[in-house]
């Protein structure tokens, strides 16, 4: 059981007559800012607790659940789990309400960071934490629930799920094989077997033939086994001694900078994972359905960023949008940059937090067709299928799939709005708007730039500042209104094969800047094979038989070098920098020609004729676009009003866009 200290002082208890959701506790209720009230929607109340769900195994829409028949009953015969769960609610309820669920990425809360300017606080009741309170004054519900299974119990600012462990039928524990890989970037004696600071399937075999330990020089290197006498499992103490622990390998001659160690052992008791789609389920059925509910709401909207993105990508294609009554759940989805991938969300011993990009994570079942919510086949293997081909239609949410540029070069995004051999464009079903966020990286990075990002011996930056937040904050606005009231939002936009603006890598028009390079790769989905029982969710072989991959599409650039396709900022409209959305790992350890993981490229352009020359620039000066600052503002501004008139901006975010801009021309001028 999560430890939540204060929950014993302050638990009520909210009946419920849902059999999905048994029980209800509520740990905290805490006035939000003491009372204050977000305009129309008046004050607002932070609800702290847990949730006791039960599961019927014998129900259809349980089915896709792995293992979930071999996990232990209760008197009813159902499988129980629970969930920690927090909401921000309006204090005066709105029959009319939505209920906006973020899927926690990874335990945490993004939700005010990303669409309000404020903190990823677990706790959100400072003004810093709630930003500008957009999501406050729309009058929504903000709802969390925890869903991953591997979330430390003692962290208790991250929200964690208790799934129970799958069991043979004679009573017996299950093994399996299980795999962790590492991209070292400085040399160390220990490496964990959890991806990030999760937790790890412990070995249960350390000298067992299946244990193996593999070096390799790049993604798709010849790997060399490391012998057993130069490795064991164990941990680093204070003074790098090693300490046993099954959870973590140590070496004392050390791992090697710059090499991808990749590690296969058996472990046992898988938990039943994929239990954490059917609680985002059933939770947001509660919502919907159970009067009283803590976070009762007319309509649910789903919120996913990156792993979670990907999580509700497989909730639609595993058919969860219906929940065990065979009622819709969520009326629409905002999938934020989750590229063409799912996740390793619902299999046996799945680790949730694995993901896949160029050169980190390799080979997980991360992206895997289909990858388009349109029909297509597979010309490999002739399979014909589609993302949303197991909901009943009458079950499909309004969906808006939104990426940033990293996307298409890391995340493999073309192949959801392309066929999968990457020859025609794929257009988008009527529930389904695309949008490309041009430019942007993974996750906006800071503005000004550290100078410990400036890469070695260049005026260019790695985390590049593209503010994307801004559209994508009118873009919630125009997803809760198809959802309430039926206003068809803007139209998809994103790069197309027949406008010319997505191509292949080396069709790609990147201006000569001799301090920054060019990549010549792109993250391609491989096709896996993980052996003959993957179809039931059990994976046989690790690592996976690595087949041919999906051929990927990026997007053409202007003649500065960025990205001409879908939704373009201020300041791609008014440059005075080029925002290239990948990084190579210039200045890493190991393959300096690969792509850098979820992060971009920032380059300034001259500021002088005479710069402009001593760096044999392509690029125009700043002195020469534009007259002066405060011409160069005005031109912001026409672009911002641009953007308000098309609903990719929100009229009250125009002052913010022009202030960004403003900042940006300040710190490049100094």
């Amino acid at each position: 059981m999560r430890a939540l200290a204060w929950f014993l002082a302050a638990l009520v208890i909210v009946p419920t007559s849902a059999a999905e959701v048994v029980r209800v506790e509520i740990g905290r209720r805490t006035d939000v800012l003491g009372g204050r009230s977000f305009g129309s929607a008046g004050g607002y109340e932070l609800i702290e607790g847990r949730i006791l769900f039960a599961f019927d195994p014998a129900n259809r829409f349980n089915q896709r659940i792995v293992d979930l028949g071999l996990a232990p009953r209760n008197r009813d015969g159902r499988v129980e789990a629970w969930a920690d769960f927090s909401v921000l609610r309006p204090k005066r309820p709105n029959p009319d309400g939505v209920a906006l669920f973020e899927v926690s990425n990874r335990g945490l809360k993004y939700l005010h960071n990303v669409l309000d300017f404020g903190s990823m606080s677990p706790r959100p009741n400072e003004p810093a934490d709630l930003g500008d309170g957009l999501l406050l004054r729309l009058g929504l519900t903000l709802v969390w629930v925890g869903w991953q299974h591997d979330v430390p119990a003692e962290d208790l600012d991250r929200l964690g799920l208790e799934a129970p462990v799958a069991r043979a039928a004679d009573g017996s524990p299950i093994t399996g094989l299980v795999r962790a890989d590492w991209v070292v970037a400085r040399s160390t004696r220990s490496l964990s077997l959890a991806h990030g600071s999760h937790l790890a399937y412990p070995a249960i075999d350390p000298d067992g033939a299946e244990t193996v330990l593999t070096v390799r020089d790049g993604r798709y290197a010849a790997r060399r086994v490391v012998p057993k006498t130069a490795w064991r499992f164990a941990r680093a103490d204070d003074r790098g001694e090693p300490v046993p622990d099954a959870r973590f390998i140590y070496a004392s001659e050390g791992f090697e900078a710059g090499k991808i160690y990749e590690l296969v052992y058996r472990s046992q008791d898988p938990k039943v994972a994929g239990l954490g789609l059917a609680v985002i389920r059933d939770a947001m059925s509660h919502a919907k359905y159970q009067p009283g509910s803590p976070f009762a709401a007319r309509y649910a909207v789903g919120f996913g960023i990156s792993q979670t993105g990907r999580l509700l990508r497989q909730f639609l294609h595993q058919g969860f949008n219906t929940d065990e009554r065979g009622r819709k759940v969520f009326d629409g989805l905002l999938i934020h940059v989750a590229g063409g991938g799912v996740g390793s969300f619902n299999h046996r011993f799945a680790q949730p937090s694995r993901d896949a990009h160029r050169y980190d994570t390799f080979f997980y079942p991360t992206d895997l067709f289909p990858f388009a919510s349109a029909e297509s086949t597979d010309p490999a293997s002739g399979r014909v299928d589609a993302l949303t081909a197991r909901l009943d239609p009458s079950h499909l949410p309004l969906v808006f799939q939104s990426n940033s540029g990293y996307e298409y070069w890391g995340r493999a995004a073309s192949l959801i709005h392309t066929t999968p051999d990457g020859r025609r464009d794929l257009e988008p079903p009527p529930n389904e708007r695309i949008y490309h966020l041009a430019g942007g990286q993974h996750v906006p990075g800071p503005l000004p730039p550290p100078e410990a990002n400036r890469l070695p011996g260049s005026r260019a930056y790695r985390n590049q500042p593209l503010d994307y937040r801004l559209p994508l904050r009118a873009l919630l606005v125009g997803l809760i209104d198809w959802v309430r009231s039926g206003t068809e939002p803007p139209p998809s936009a994103y790069p197309r094969i027949d406008r010319g603006d997505l191509v292949p890598i080396d069709q790609v028009r990147i201006p000569t800047l001799a301090d920054v390079g060019r990549p010549g790769v792109v993250h391609q989905p491989d096709r896996l094979d993980f052996g003959p029982r993957w179809a039931e969710g059990i994976v046989d072989r690790e690592p996976p038989v690595v087949g041919a991959p999906f051929p990927v599409l990026v997007g053409q650039v202007d003649s500065v070098g960025n990205e001409l396709g879908g939704i373009r900022t201020v300041e791609l409209e008014v440059p005075i920098a080029t925002y290239f959305p990948w990084n190579l790992r210039r200045g890493m350890a190991g393959d300096s020609t690969e792509l850098a993981r979820i992060i971009g490229t920032w380059i300034p352009f001259p500021r002088s004729v005479a710069d402009r020359a001593a760096a044999q620039d392509p690029r125009p000066a700043i002195a020469t676009a534009y007259p002066d600052r405060a011409g160069y503002l005005a031109r912001v501004r026409r672009a911002a009003e641009g953007l308000v008139g098309r609903r990719m901006l929100l009229a009250d975010d125009v002052e913010r866009a022009v202030g960004r801009a403003a900042a940006t021309w300040d710190w490049i001028a100094r």
